[in-house]
């Protein structure tokens, strides 16, 4: 009775324990998706020390993954990795291309990495394609900030499967993130390493509380989007099919500079 009851506690214990965020995917086959990321990041809506040359406001190439729980690429409020450090700081991404192959072969927790090319301007598009699967189904990907510190844009594992079917479309406003590596406060602030590292953080209209950051606007109540990342699935009457360029719709809480 007593072994009884110890295998009942252990068993109710289990079943209360929380689900992996990607084990309720029952989805029979693979997903392939577009992913189109586009940068609003103009003067008229982001106007304070605006980055005009030397370089101009851009972005760089996208680099991203669909994966398992079992693999972070970044967290808000957690360390950045090497890998990380490097491409927010640099744009530099064989130390994250490394990280992402070792997760891969030592706990299997990566399907598939992807990249897009980067934007030469502040506003523009720039898509790819990307393949998810059942017991991989989230997607988390980075876009560093140029001009700037440390200073970045991305998703954390988007998981893009529900139940048993995969998402048709998902859309997400993305805002700056501070990789929490370097201490500058401009888009042109000198390299000046963080010691000791902090954790990242998102960059928002009064945080940080101080006058030279550039995205310090104190009369706003939240900063408008610097950019948007809308992922489509693609249809099997798609497949082979290249993918139309989308002008994605502008949405009330931004402002567009008509002129970019």
């Amino acid at each position: 009775k007593v072994i009884w009851t110890v295998l009942v506690t252990i068993l109710g214990y289990a079943s209360s324990l929380p689900v992996g965020e990607d084990s309720l995917c029952t989805a029979e086959e693979l997903a392939k998706y577009r992913i189109i990321f586009t940068g609003k990041w103009s003067q008229t809506a982001f106007p304070k020390q605006y980055p005009l040359y030397r370089p101009p406001a851009q972005w760089s190439s996208l680099l991203g993954v669909t994966h398992s729980s079992d693999y972070s690429m970044w967290k808000k409020n957690e360390y950045a990795s090497n890998g990380v450090r490097d491409f927010a700081e640099k744009g530099e991404a064989w130390a994250l291309m490394k990280e992402i192959e070792e997760a891969g072969e030592k706990i299997q927790s990566v399907h598939g990495i992807f990249s897009a090319p980067a934007i030469s301007r502040g506003t523009g598009q720039t898509s790819t394609e990307l393949e998810a699967h059942p017991r991989h189904p989230l997607v988390s990907f980075v876009v560093r900030i140029v001009p700037s510190p440390d200073w970045f844009v991305g998703i954390d594992s988007l998981n893009l499967c529900e139940g048993d079917r995969w998402m048709d479309e998902v859309s997400v406003d993305l805002y700056p993130y501070d990789a929490g590596t370097d201490s500058g406060f401009t888009f042109s602030s000198p390299n000046f390493a963080t010691i000791p590292q902090e954790t990242v953080k998102e960059i928002t209209c009064s945080s940080p509380s101080h006058p030279a950051n550039s995205f310090y606007y104190p009369k706003l109540k939240i900063l408008p989007p610097i950019a948007q990342v809308t992922i489509v699935k693609i249809k099997k009457s798609q497949l082979g099919l290249s993918a139309p360029f989308i002008n994605l719709p502008a949405k009330s809480n931004e402002i567009i500079d008509t002129v970019s």
